[in-house]
């Protein structure tokens, strides 16, 4: 069955992937980005030229969101999936991130998506029925060294995706997380560096660390035998042609054999939640009503 899918970031990377997926598999997608008519014009075309409607949205601005997503009802009429992709990512010593360089992260990978949310959920809920996936990483899972913020963004975003699927659990929406691991794309070369060099530098040679070694990955990604990001595009239309009610809250999609462990603390980590929930009878909210 064909459904309405509003998506963020699809300009490039996953979102493009995404909304390149779904349009093949029938979906009537629109596709957000920053600056369709500018910078992002070429890929706001082709993804014109596809069936996709096209809106301006820069989820780090409340007006922007707000007029994006009215215009999307406007012309969709309603909207049936809200995909959060837009993203981005962190390269550098943590002690080397200055406040500011915090908060142009978090503005984009939590607040944006908390944006995204409130302008489409009183739809959703009027409509008793949506689905809103987040796309977080297996870095919401654990940690790895110089992305000290993109880490700490991802295990928010996983906290705020889980208190959506609790609180919504009564209204007919589903909140549910995609936890990808690497692949190639442009997540090297779009991330935010730490901005403080001079800080950076006290650590001696290990300030070349960061970057020494997301080098390193990245080139390790371009080979024959690496994961293809296609795979992540896949695994949510799967998840969305799942019937309501029975997708995971968390789905791993990984190549790089990172995937198993994560696997396993998400298991235990639903088995530590369900014993939790039914100790305080509210075991209820933790599925679709």
């Amino acid at each position: 069955m064909s459904q309405s899918i509003l998506i963020t970031g699809a300009a490039k990377g996953f979102g493009r992937l995404i909304a390149d997926t779904l349009i093949d598999a029938g979906h009537k997608v629109i596709a957000t980005m920053r600056d369709p008519k500018g910078r992002n014009a070429e890929h706001a075309d082709a993804l014109q030229a596809k069936g996709a409607t096209v809106v301006a949205i820069d989820v780090t601005d409340e007006t922007s969101v707000g007029n994006g997503v009215e215009q999307a009802l406007k012309q969709a009429g309603h909207i049936d999936i809200l995909i959060n992709n837009a993203g981005v990512g962190a390269i550098g010593l943590q002690e080397a991130f200055t406040t500011e360089d915090w908060q142009k992260i978090f503005d984009l990978n939590v607040f944006g998506v908390q944006r995204m949310n409130r302008a489409v959920l009183p739809h959703m809920r009027e409509r008793k029925q949506g689905l809103i996936i987040h796309v977080s990483s297996l870095l919401g899972r654990f940690c790895m060294p110089f992305l000290g913020p993109y880490n700490a963004s991802k295990h928010a975003l996983e906290a705020l995706a889980d208190n959506y699927r609790l609180e919504l659990s009564g209204s007919g929406v589903e909140s549910i997380l995609v936890e990808p691991g690497g692949y190639a794309t442009d997540f090297h070369t779009s991330s935010v560096a730490a901005s403080d060099a001079v800080r950076a530098a006290t650590y001696g040679d290990f300030a070349n660390a960061p970057e020494q070694t997301m080098s390193a990955f990245a080139e390790n990604l371009k080979g024959d035998t690496a994961p293809n990001p296609q795979m992540v595009a896949d695994a949510i239309l799967e998840v969305i042609n799942k019937p309501q009610g029975q997708r995971p809250f968390r789905t791993v999609v990984d190549g790089l054999g990172m995937g198993q462990p994560i696997e396993t603390l998400n298991q235990t980590s639903d088995q530590v939640t369900t014993g939790i929930y039914t100790a305080f009878g509210m075991e209820s909210m933790l599925k679709l009503q």
